[in-house]
C-alpha cells in the first residue's frame, strides 16, 4: 500500500517562527536519544497538568505524543523492481482453529515480497482481533543481515485474509536459514498484543 504524498495544508509560513520550529525538531531528537527511542507515553496526570499550564487541549497533547510512537510507519518503503522469480514456501502455524501461512516469496532485484494468509473455519472465530483492527508485524532473522520489513497490508473478509510484506534487502534464494517471526499489534499505535509465532523455513 503506497502512502499518498503529503501536501502542506497552506502555502503560508511565518518565517519569524523558523528558529522555534528548528528548536522543536532539536528537542524531539534529544527526546529520542535520552529515551533510547523508547519514550513510552506521558501519564494522564501529566497531560492534564501540561494542558492547563500551556493552554492546550488535552486531546491535542495526546495526539502530539502519540505521533512520537509512530515514526517508523513514515519510513519510506522500498519499491520492488526487477522481478526475478517466485519461491514457493507453504509453511504454516495453527492456533485456536486459525491457520497462518506463508504461501510464497516473490523475488525482485532489490527486495522480496512475502505473501501471508490467515484462514479460519468460521468468521466468528477470533473475530475480536479483527474488530480491534489488529495487524501483524514481520521480523526476519538470517545470515547476519538486518532486514527491513514493511507491512503493505491487504484485505479479505469472513474466513480468509491475505497480506504482503516488502523485505529489503532481498532475501536469498535459499531460504533454508531464514526465520520469520510474526507479532500481532493493535492499531493505531502498533502496541503488541503478546501473540506471536515463528515460521522456520528450513526444509
Amino acid at each position: 500500500m503506497k502512502r499518498m504524498p503529503f501536501e502542506p495544508p497552506t502555502e503560508h509560513y511565518d518565517e519569524k517562527i523558523e528558529p522555534i520550529d528548528e528548536q522543536i525538531c532539536n528537542l524531539i531528537e534529544q527526546r529520542k536519544e535520552l529515551s533510547n527511542n523508547n519514550p513510552g507515553f506521558p501519564t494522564k496526570e501529566l497531560i492534564t497538568k501540561w494542558s492547563m499550564k500551556y493552554n492546550f487541549y488535552e486531546e491535542f497533547l495526546n495526539s502530539v505524543f502519540s505521533h512520537f510512537l509512530n515514526e517508523e510507519i513514515y519510513k519510506p518503503a522500498v519499491e520492488p523492481k526487477g522481478f526475478l522469480k517466485n519461491i514457493p514456501m507453504l509453511k504454516s502455524f495453527e492456533k485456536d482453529g486459525v491457520f497462518y501461512t506463508v504461501t510464497f516469496v516473490r523475488q525482485f532485484e532489490n527486495a522480496s515480497v512475502v505473501h501471508f494468509t490467515i484462514d479460519k473455519e468460521d468468521s466468528d472465530i477470533d473475530q475480536l482481533r479483527f474488530e480491534e483492527h489488529s495487524f501483524f508485524a514481520l521480523f526476519i532473522e538470517g545470515e547476519g543481515v538486518d532486514y527491513d520489513c514493511h507491512n503493505n497490508f491487504g484485505g479479505g473478509s469472513g474466513t480468509h485474509h491475505s497480506f504482503t510484506f516488502t523485505v529489503s534487502p532481498a532475501l536469498p534464494n535459499d531460504l533454508s536459514n531464514i526465520k520469520l517471526t510474526f507479532k500481532e499489534c493493535k492499531m493505531p499505535f502498533q502496541k503488541p498484543t503478546g501473540f506471536e509465532f515463528v515460521i522456520q523455513t528450513d526444509k
